[in-house]
């Protein structure tokens, strides 16, 4: 399946020039769904089949892999853009900000310690990188403080 961020994030250059960002991870692989009635049967045979089937796939050398892509957009032109940019229920049209091929991203290799690689794995939106930097979105802008008091609580001294 395909990957979209919900967030807008902030992209700054060497220059200080200022673009809004959308994240697009398109599935290599293809989309691929369970009907209700699949699922439903799944679920009876293996509660866990995406997990299986991703562990399996990748031990078997089928690295599923998503190209990432980006919307980027001008910070100028976010304040007389047609809806809110930063609203998470909004796409950004195609059209009007193509997406932009960055790379890929491949799952290229199974856990070997399951608990220090995957359970204590700690995700937030507020780990960022030099030159990325969170925009106003007001959900983004909650997560930046919820995602590492929760990993604080869920991982206790491995937190760091």
């Amino acid at each position: 399946m395909n990957g979209y961020s919900s967030h807008t994030f902030k992209w700054v250059n060497a220059a200080g020039e200022v673009h809004l960002v959308k994240y697009h991870f398109k599935t290599d692989q293809g989309i691929k769904n369970f009907t209700a009635k699949e699922n439903d049967e799944m679920t009876l045979k293996d509660k866990d089949f995406s997990t299986s089937d991703l562990y399996q796939s990748i031990e078997k050398g089928n690295f599923p892999s998503w190209t990432w892509y980006v919307q980027v957009m001008p910070e100028k032109d976010a304040e007389k853009y047609r809806f809110d940019v930063l609203d998470i229920t909004k796409v950004w049209p195609h059209s009007d900000y193509p997406l932009i091929k960055v790379g890929k991203l491949t799952l290229n290799r199974n856990p070997e310690n399951y608990h220090a690689e995957i359970e204590q794995s700690a995700f937030a939106p507020s780990h960022l990188v030099p030159g990325i930097e969170p925009s106003n979105d007001k959900m983004l802008q909650g997560r930046l403080f919820s995602y590492p008091d929760t990993h604080r609580h869920r991982l206790g001294k491995n937190y760091e």
